[in-house]
Parts: structure tokens; C-alpha cells; sequence
């Protein structure tokens, strides 16, 4: 009879094989079996629950993780993103924790490798009866307030529908590299304190002076009752993002933007006073060969479409060696101010002067008026239980800073030439490198 470890390892095998890792053969010899059973159950933290459970191969986020490839978390054709999201949206929860972030502050985890939050971007990791992962974002800001034009964009609000919007536009540009993500409204009495195990978190929930059930982050500073987020009275909208595979299974580089922003109340990076900053980069590993200096001008342009200005770093996985794709992760601090248009963001573009082919003609189809990209999102975020996920004003901003991008390319053209701004692919970045300034006037 097959056994639950069986299954374990047959689906866990499967999993790494999609993601370009190596799993241990079952010829490697019966007495490894029950030390890689251990590992598979500890990578799905499935330990600790009895009676044993018994993983499913056709459940969504499984299918999910095996369908990541070198081009994107999923195929364009995939049916089973909208199987994902619909299990986002609908599965009870069984189990809710504290983030890794929010674990390092309590010393639980290694905190070298992670940012530490503070109380105002609370987000918590929730399980499914099916054993799949989300994070879970809950609303901080209404959709009608715009960030503060005072705000320093590192202490911006972190907003549940903006990842939500990011994951549909991340998918109409055909980008691909944002985790699914879906609006839902969470009952936060039955599905995160009656279902959690971490007494931490059961500890800061509280009922308002409204009868509201609130909570708030458990942290060394900004974390106080003020900064609590409650429920009407149990009912709280927020995102759900879809996990990756664990980074056991499928390791990912943390690589810091060459066009990261100096995260201090004075003072400027290299880039943003000298106008020829693309030619040392053109010079720098991995920058000098290859596409990844096209992915972070995609992912540039991205961000400029969502006004994010938090891209400190990217991450990819390492499998893919040096042209995998750029993941386009914590998408909160985007759709902040629909009033203005942050030019900077797009300095990859106007510095380098050069754009993938493919993102050029995407960007020109959803100029057009019968697929403006503010009707193709506004159609798009309709799925969503959360619906109207942004308001109007963020919608027709997206149409400004399409213009903006495309006379940006232009005036590239202009300078340069068509030949040396397009890029047909990955090979012919290789004669981009001229030495010369590709900066538009």
C-alpha cells in the first residue's frame, strides 16, 4: 500500500524537478528513505499535525510550484492560476503564524538575510485545509487616501490592494513574475486567532472600544494598540499572495538594483546625479552580457506603471542561472499617489536607452483605444472579491504613465536609433555596449 511518506516524496520529487533542482533518487538506497521523508514533511512543516495528512498532487499550489519554469512563475496558458486564486479565496484556514520577518525580531530565525518591519507593516502567514501557503497583507488605507506627499517612500503604508493590483497588471503586461494574488475578506476571530498555535500572536488581539476585533504586530517599536488593525467587527479585507517554493527546495538570490535608493533623510545615490550611471553598469557583472539588464529595465517600468518606489532589491532563482527571470515580489507600497507620476522610477530606461522588443509592443497594444491598459485592468481586477480593487483616478494614471514610457522610448529612438534601443533578445545586448552616454535629452 502506498503510504503517506510515499506520496510525500513522490510529490516532492516532482516539485523539484520543475523548479531545476535535484532530488534524491530512490535508487540512492533504502536506509536514506526515512531521513528524506523527514525532510520532505519539514519543508511542508507537516510534523507536527495528527493524524498523519496526506498531501495532495492535484491541489492548486502544488500544481502551481510545478509549473514555474525559466519563464515565468506560470505558463500564459496556464489553467491553474485561476484554480489558485479561487482556493485563495475560498479555502478555510487551519493555521496562522507570524512571517519570518516578524519571527526574527523574536529571535526565532536567522535575521541576517530579511528587512525588519515595523508594527505598521503587519502581515501574517496563513495555511489552507489544503496545506498551501499565502501571505496575508491586511488593510492599512483606504483606496481613496493618497500617500502624503511628505511621506519618505521607506515609511509608506503597505496597501493589500495594491498587491492585488500588481499580480493583474503583472499579468496583462505578460510579465508573469508576480505571485498570484487575490483580495479576500478574512474573519479574523475564526480564521487567524482561533486556528493559530503561536500564543505571541494570540496575545495581541484585543477587542476595540468599537467591539471590534483588532490586532497588531508584536515587535521593538511602532507597535502599539494605535497601530492595531481591526475587523468590522470580525471581517478584515486583505491580500492573500500565493508562496513560492520553499528555499530548501528552490533557493532564490537577493540581489541589491543597481538603482536602489538611498534609504536616509538626506544624501543621493550615484545614479540619481550622474546622468552616464548606465555605462558603469554596463560594465559590471552580471550586467555586461546576457538579458538582465532588459529584466531590470522591465522591471522598472512596472514599477514606474504602479508609482513604487520601495525596489531595493530583486530576487531570482538561482537554478536559472544568470538569465532567469527577475521575480517582481512586495508590491504593497505601490498605487500610493495616482496625482503624480515619480520619473525617477524609470531611470533604467531613460539612462540605458534600451527595451525589450516584446515589452515595446505590449506597452503599444495597451496604448491603443480598444485595449487601453486602464479598461483591460479595470475588466481584469472585476474577478476579485474585493472589487473595485482601485479607484478611478489610479486606473487613468496608469494610461498617463503608459504615454510617458512610450515617449520616453521615443525619444531614445530619436537619439539613438531603433536598431540599438530595441532589443530583439538576450544576444543583442551584447552591441549595446558602446561606452557612450545612452541618456535621453
Amino acid at each position: 500500500m502506498e503510504t503517506t511518506g510515499h506520496r510525500l516524496q513522490s510529490s516532492m520529487i516532482g516539485a523539484t524537478k520543475a523548479t531545476g533542482l535535484t532530488a534524491p533518487s530512490p535508487s540512492h538506497g533504502v536506509n536514506q528513505a526515512p531521513r528524506r521523508h523527514k525532510i520532505y514533511k519539514e519543508q511542508l512543516n507537516l510534523t507536527s499535525l495528527d493524524p498523519p495528512v496526506q498531501l495532495r498532487f492535484d491541489a492548486s499550489w502544488v500544481q502551481f510550484h510545478l509549473g514555474i519554469s525559466r519563464q515565468g512563475l506560470y505558463s500564459r496558458s496556464s489553467p491553474i492560476v485561476s484554480k489558485l486564486l479561487h482556493d485563495m479565496r475560498h479555502l478555510p484556514t487551519i493555521s496562522a503564524d507570524y512571517s519570518q520577518d516578524e519571527k526574527a525580531l523574536l529571535g526565532a530565525c536567522d535575521c541576517t538575510q530579511i528587512v525588519k518591519p515595523s508594527g505598521v507593516h503587519l502581515k501574517l502567514v496563513l495555511r489552507f485545509s489544503d496545506f498551501g501557503k499565502a501571505m496575508f497583507k491586511p488593510m492599512r488605507q483606504q483606496r481613496d487616501e493618497e500617500t502624503p506627499a511628505d511621506f519618505f517612500y521607506f515609511i509608506d503604508f503597505q496597501r493589500h490592494n495594491a498587491e492585488v493590483a500588481a499580480f493583474h497588471l503583472d499579468r496583462i503586461l505578460d510579465f508573469r513574475r508576480v505571485p498570484p494574488t487575490v483580495g479576500r475578506l478574512v474573519n479574523v476571530t475564526k480564521e487567524i486567532l482561533e486556528v493559530t498555535k503561536n500564543e505571541i500572536l494570540q496575545s495581541v488581539f484585543f477587542v476595540s472600544p468599537a467591539s471590534n476585533v483588532c490586532f497588531f504586530a508584536k515587535c521593538p517599536y511602532m507597535c502599539k494598540t494605535e497601530y492595531a488593525v481591526c475587523g468590522n467587527p470580525h471581517m478584515l479585507e486583505g491580500s492573500l499572495s500565493a508562496f513560492l517554493p520553499s528555499l530548501n527546495l528552490a533557493p532564490r538570490l537577493s540581489v541589491p538594483s543597481p538603482w536602489i535608493r538611498s534609504y536616509s533623510l538626506a544624501g543621493k545615490e550615484e545614479w540619481e546625479i550622474n546622468p552616464l550611471y548606465c555605462d558603469t553598469v554596463r560594465q559590471i557583472y552580471p550586467y555586461n552580457s546576457g538579458q538582465r539588464l532588459l529584466d531590470i529595465i522591465d522591471m522598472a517600468i512596472f514599477d514606474f506603471l504602479i508609482g513604487n518606489m520601495d525596489r531595493h532589491h530583486y530576487e531570482m532563482f538561482t537554478k536559472f542561472g544568470d538569465d532567469g527571470f527577475l521575480l517582481h515580489l512586495d508590491n504593497a507600497r505601490g498605487f500610493g499617489r495616482h496625482s503624480h507620476d515619480e520619473i525617477s522610477i524609470l531611470s533604467p530606461l531613460s539612462q540605458c536607452c534600451m527595451i525589450k522588443q516584446k515589452t515595446l509592443l505590449h506597452l503599444q497594444l495597451l496604448a491603443q483605444a480598444d485595449y487601453r491598459l486602464s479598461d483591460v485592468m479595470r475588466e481584469s481586477l472585476l474577478e476579485d472579491q474585493l472589487s473595485p480593487v482601485l479607484t478611478e483616478p489610479h486606473l487613468l494614471a496608469l494610461d498617463r504613465r503608459l504615454q510617458i514610457i512610450l515617449k520616453t522610448v521615443q525619444g531614445c529612438i530619436q537619439t539613438h536609433g531603433k536598431q540599438s534601443v530595441i532589443a530583439d533578445g538576450p544576444a543583442q545586448q551584447s552591441v549595446l555596449h558602446t561606452g557612450q552616454s545612452r541618456r535621453t535629452s
